[in-house]
């Protein structure tokens, strides 16, 4: 199999990047697409060419490291994978294929296709935790929750902030992904005490990282890896009006 590339190549932030040609000769369809990229970096490495920048480090769909658009598509074309989970066999012979960093103003270019997502750890610092009493674990049916609730807390902790959902979004919104993060912690019992605090924290934490607002597309769930709904994201706006009221309640009585 033989396709042509089209990699975006920029050598840092401050530099303008350009899209370069490159022909990937001799491949096997059951390759994943960063295996391809293997062997175009290990042909570019023997020529004497600077190889491509790319992120990866599981390359099980896991770590979420490995984000690039793909065809203007992140992850690529097959829907609920990662791109370390695209395979060759998804294009056809003689496909151009162009190859892009995930573009959003928080995301900034590291290098090529690696960029700097380190505004996503920001907002989960700001109110990803839980306090509770330190020790021996409790056991297991200490604290009852229902099927139901673990099952909901479950598919938001699926998210493994790879940032699809900002690159989907024409507005480079974050709202999956604080609404996952949020909605994993705010589902069940532990979470309940910080609720208020961790919601108003993270949301004004993606604002000042420069993340845009959600118009309700939901181009975020359809790119999402792990097919996170967009139903957190209802659940975040009703957690934060409601955080917003106690709070300015609790304001005024002091």
């Amino acid at each position: 199999m033989n396709v042509k590339l089209r990699v975006w190549r920029q050598k840092n932030s401050e530099t303008e990047g350009r899209f370069e040609n490159y022909e990937a000769k001799d491949l096997n369809p059951n390759m994943s697409f960063l295996e391809m990229l293997d062997v175009v970096n290990e042909d570019l490495t023997d020529a004497g060419d600077e190889p491509i920048a790319f992120a990866h480090d599981c390359r099980e769909g896991i770590c979420g490291t490995c984000s690039c658009m793909i065809d203007g598509e992140p992850h690529g074309p097959e829907q609920g994978v990662a791109t370390c989970q695209t395979y060759m066999r998804s294009f056809k012979e003689g496909d151009t294929i162009t190859v892009e960093p995930f573009r959003a103003t928080a995301f900034p270019i590291v290098k090529d296709l690696v960029t700097d997502r380190a505004a996503f750890d920001k907002i989960q610092q700001a109110g990803g935790f839980v306090t509770v009493r330190t020790g021996a674990a409790p056991d297991a049916n200490s604290v009852p929750i229902g099927k139901d609730v673990a099952d909901l807390a479950m598919d938001a902790a699926s998210c493994i902030g790879c940032g699809a959902c900002v690159a989907a979004c024409k507005n480079a919104s974050a709202m999956l992904f604080v609404s996952a993060k949020a909605g994993q912690l705010n589902l069940l019992p532990q979470g309940k005490p910080e609720k208020d605090k961790r919601v108003l924290n993270m949301v004004a934490a993606m604002d000042e990282a420069g993340f845009g607002n959600c118009t309700n597309q939901y181009e975020c769930s359809a790119a999402c890896p792990k097919l996170i709904s967009e139903e957190f994201i209802s659940k975040l706006n009703r957690d934060f009006v409601s955080a917003t009221l106690r709070s300015s309640f609790k304001a005024k009585a002091l």
